[in-house]
């Protein structure tokens, strides 16, 4: 029997636990065996690609770098004699549908401009692969509909990109939040850094599709949620921009609050300041919960009422899309599937809606009910 075809069924009529246990068994403790695991072609290789996912495909266990699509010919050869990439699996942006070929790449990832992210997950859709693609899922929700039709018309699975429901800190907070650990709460969320670079494709709202709403504010609504583990009911927003010289046509700040069933959420975003990534749970009792660096890769720190709490490190991207490979070997959900993407543009749009009515309350009567669940 074919190694890979085994693999595959094995995952699927075997408890996943087991297996998990089991891994240096089937794959070796650092196995190149990549016939042992589903490939994923990374498209767009700009820095978060070549910073993060590609090294993190050093470490997973259950897919490895297969393939790689690219608008840059220069990059094709660094690319393939650094992570060993077989020429038939090297494509560019014209020649990317005939993807659908080659047997080797079971999963494309969208690491493009958000703009981009929909035409290159409905192509990926009808080439018959599964599809992460990055956050923000898309610029619209119109698009977020049409990314999801085509992979459930595929019956492929579509995942976004949201590493921090892997990592043991958030999935800390997200116990203590939803579970009242330490009694009812707000929160305060802030992502922010310093961009210079008129030249940013994030500066480009055809590109970006918005500021850094769209680029870190996210992080700071996802935290929000997955806090309370609760829908938010209505949302104001301001846009705090100074330099309205330099950000023509996105906004540079911005700020906003969501109502939740529980409690508030007063949240921040910004290209104009010093790079700040916290997340705060304020208690009744005044006492907080704390995530310094909280959206960073690594070197997160958490402090509770009960004192500090410390994870060894872990690669945030490996582990998820180790988790998304099991979905696919084991025919599981994924705990961050497209219709949560929708779900944030949703709220992204309501946001910005706000802010250009002068912080007027937008009435959330229609949010995708999509949670992620932590007990």
């Amino acid at each position: 029997m074919n190694r890979r075809p085994f693999i595959k069924k094995l995952f699927q009529t075997t408890g996943g636990i087991y297996l998990a246990s089991q891994s240096s068994l089937l794959f070796g403790n650092n196995s190149n065996h990549n016939d042992e695991k589903l490939g994923i072609a990374l498209v767009g290789l700009g820095s978060y690609s070549k910073g993060q996912l590609a090294p993190a495909l050093l470490e997973t266990q259950y897919c490895y770098l297969a393939g790689i699509v690219t608008g840059t010919k220069e990059k094709e050869s660094i690319w393939a004699e650094k992570y060993n990439i077989k020429k038939e699996n090297i494509y560019n942006y014209d020649n990317y549908d005939d993807i659908i070929h080659n047997d080797d790449i079971d999963i494309i990832y969208v690491v493009l401009p958000n703009s981009m992210h929909a035409e290159f997950t409905i192509r990926a859709a009808n080439a018959g692969k599964h599809v992460i693609c990055e956050k923000p899922m898309a610029t619209s929700v119109e698009d977020c509909k049409k990314m999801i039709a085509a992979c459930k018309k595929a019956n492929k699975m579509l995942s976004i990109g949201y590493r921090l429901h892997f990592d043991p800190y958030h999935d800390k907070i997200m116990r203590i939040g939803q579970n009242k650990i330490y009694g009812p709460m707000n929160v305060e969320s802030e992502f922010s850094f310093m961009l210079k670079d008129q030249n940013s494709w994030r500066t480009k709202k055809s590109l970006a599709g918005g500021g850094p709403l769209m680029d870190l504010g996210i992080y700071a609504l996802q935290a929000s949620i997955y806090s309370f583990g609760e829908l938010p009911t209505s949302v104001s927003a301001t846009n705090t921009t100074k330099d309205t010289e330099f950000f023509k046509h996105i906004e540079g700040s911005l700020d906003w609050e969501l109502t939740f069933p529980s409690g508030k959420a007063n949240c921040t975003t910004s290209y104009e300041k010093s790079i700040t990534a916290k997340l705060t749970h304020n208690l009744d009792n005044e006492g907080q919960v704390k995530l310094q660096n909280a959206f960073y890769y690594n070197g997160i720190k958490c402090t509770t009422p009960d004192g500090d709490i410390s994870f060894k490190p872990v690669n945030q991207q490996a582990l998820q899309m180790d988790a998304f490979a099991l979905n696919i070997l084991k025919n599981t959900p994924t705990l961050v599937p497209g219709e949560m993407g929708l779900r944030d543009n949703y709220l992204i749009e309501k946001i910005y809606e706000s802010a250009e009515n002068n912080g007027k309350v937008i009435e959330l009567n229609d949010v995708p009910n999509i949670l992620d669940i932590r007990k």
